[in-house]
């Protein structure tokens, strides 16, 4: 019998066992290290409503300053959202949103730092897709046509398996 290390170097999925039910990989075993990912999507809108958003005006406030909020919550409850992601001590969690007025969209990028014993790419790709949701809620009274897309992990870094950057 493989462990689920050797099993993921191997390219088998980790989150069943050899019987193929799911269950929580054991990452008791591991050193924590310092790990750290990066995530980003986009919004796209129709440029009334990127304006809105710019201009500050939405109805329901500032939209970009709820959605980072909103964002970093996200990331701190990845555990409670994906089942078998491991509750974990993030260290520090980065938002940023650039405004795309060209393509009326609103890019997202999220990092997320932590030491322990696993990483933290599901805590990114949420924080991600919960910014996005945010700026979705906040706008839709206006535009309920605006689609979420290029939601990915950019990069990690830390752990036994190294770093990795995608690429774009």
């Amino acid at each position: 019998m493989t462990t689920p290390e050797q099993d993921a170097s191997a390219g088998a999925l980790t989150h069943f066992d050899a019987t193929g039910q799911a269950h929580m990989v054991d990452v008791g075993n591991k050193e924590d290290t310092r790990r750290s990912a990066v995530a980003a999507g986009t919004i796209r809108m129709q440029p009334a409503t990127l304006a809105i958003i710019v201009k500050g005006n939405a109805k329901k406030g500032d939209v970009l300053g709820i959605a980072r909020i909103a964002a970093i919550m996200g990331a701190k409850r990845t555990s409670d959202l994906i089942p078998l992601c491991h509750p974990l001590a993030i260290t520090r969690v980065t938002v940023d949103f650039e405004i795309d007025e060209a393509a009326s969209s609103v890019h997202c990028r999220a990092q997320v730092d932590t030491l322990g014993k696993t990483g933290v790419e599901m805590e990114a790709l949420t924080s991600v897709q919960i910014g996005l949701l945010t700026i979705y809620d906040m706008c839709k009274a206006v535009d309920r046509g605006m689609v979420m897309t290029n939601v990915r992990v950019l990069e990690k870094h830390g752990g036994k398996s190294g770093d990795w950057t995608a690429a774009l």
